[in-house]
């Protein structure tokens, strides 16, 4: 008999998640934080006005979160009887998990997916298994490859975090065509709304002719919302009758309900963020390539910059000179990426300013100039 409660199987594997850094050393004046992929544009300003008419606190939220779903049924012809709503992505992505995934059962996720797939694999007592990538680009067949009996759920981000790839929506189709009609495929959708190419698709079309794929959105990223926790999951009837029944009764608040109807019905503020983005993510590219860095192809709102490994020129001793000009950028040890930095793209001056920071370490500066 042990001496003390001892966790289950799986949860000490864990390692625990690790946000990105807000913080910089003393005698910084002003920082830019470029390490969480927040929009440089903040929310809406009506989901700002919807949040500030909020009252009566003392009273709990619509459990079901009714006109959420119905808003989100109404800006994408989905039916709001088959979306689910949690405080962000990241609770529905744990839900379905424990949904689907016991003891001994496997998730699927690609080498450099998303930290949360293996931490809810391994909370629901599952066997994480890590196919490889192509070039920084989730690999089909690896996928396939690794599929056993024993598989239950396979996550792809799409486009991927932290390295900003996507695959075309005929090889997302080619995926769910080889998967067994038992395994889940959960389509991770957190930055569709940034994707500029026309061979992309999000997965509606997918989820709704499918019995075994669900797409999961957020609020977080260009809808500004971060702070709210808020995001939703779209899926077959039958799968999200049964995620709603291990769903917590209160789980989405009436603040974030409230913000979420208002952004997710604001166009015109998702269109200039999605302008800024398209500007300045081809700006950075450009330029952080000028200097000799290489950069992976994104179609998100962030970069990953590869670094040599080299004295002097190494992504530890980037991220140090960086932050000690205010500029956050986000270590990516955790995900397999130890000679690279990700970089949210930001407003004007936080972009001008990590273009000038890069270029001064690696020419030796230690000071602007």
């Amino acid at each position: 008999m042990a001496a003390r409660p001892e966790p289950r199987p799986g949860v000490m594997q864990i390692e625990a998640y690790v946000p990105g850094k807000s913080k910089a050393g003393a005698g910084v004046v002003k920082i830019h934080k470029l390490s969480s992929n927040e929009t440089p544009l903040g929310p809406s300003p009506k989901a700002m006005e919807a949040v500030r008419a909020m009252d009566h606190f003392e009273l709990y939220p619509d459990g079901s979160a009714t006109a959420l779903r119905e808003a989100i049924g109404a800006k994408y012809g989905l039916d709001p009887a088959r979306i689910i709503c949690g405080a962000g992505s990241d609770e529905l992505l744990s839900l379905i998990t424990n949904t689907y995934v016991g003891p001994g059962d496997e998730g699927l996720f690609s080498e450099h997916g998303f930290l949360v797939y293996k931490i809810a694999i391994l909370a629901a007592g599952g066997v994480p298994v890590v196919a490889p990538e192509k070039d920084y680009h989730a690999d089909v067949d690896a996928i396939l490859a690794r599929v056993t009996p024993k598989t239950k759920i396979v996550f792809l981000a799409n486009p991927n975090n932290p390295t900003g790839t996507y695959l075309p929506f005929n090889e997302v189709k080619r995926l769910h065509a080889g998967l067994p009609p038992h395994v889940v495929l959960v389509l991770d959708a957190a930055y569709a709304e940034y994707v500029r190419r026309n061979d992309y698709e999000s997965g509606l079309e997918l989820v709704a002719t499918a019995e075994n794929v669900v797409m999961t959105r957020t609020f977080s990223k260009i809808y500004g919302l971060a702070n709210l926790r808020l995001g939703w999951m779209v899926g077959p009837a039958h799968i999200i009758d049964a995620v709603n029944r291990i769903r917590g009764p209160f789980n989405i608040n009436g603040p974030a309900m409230a913000a979420g109807i208002a952004a997710i019905q604001d166009d015109a503020h998702v269109g200039r963020a999605i302008a800024h983005n398209e500007q300045w993510l081809a700006w950075l590219t450009k330029e952080i390539e000028a200097l000799g860095l290489k950069v992976t192809p994104s179609v998100g709102n962030f970069l990953l910059i590869h670094f040599p490994n080299e004295a002097g020129k190494t992504s530890k001793e980037a991220d140090a000179f960086l932050t000690g000009r205010g500029l956050i950028l986000r270590r990516i040890d955790a995900y397999g990426l130890p000679d690279a930095l990700r970089l949210t793209i930001g407003d004007e001056e936080a972009n001008r300013l990590v273009v000038e920071a890069l270029r001064d370490f690696l020419s030796g500066r230690t000071s602007h100039a």
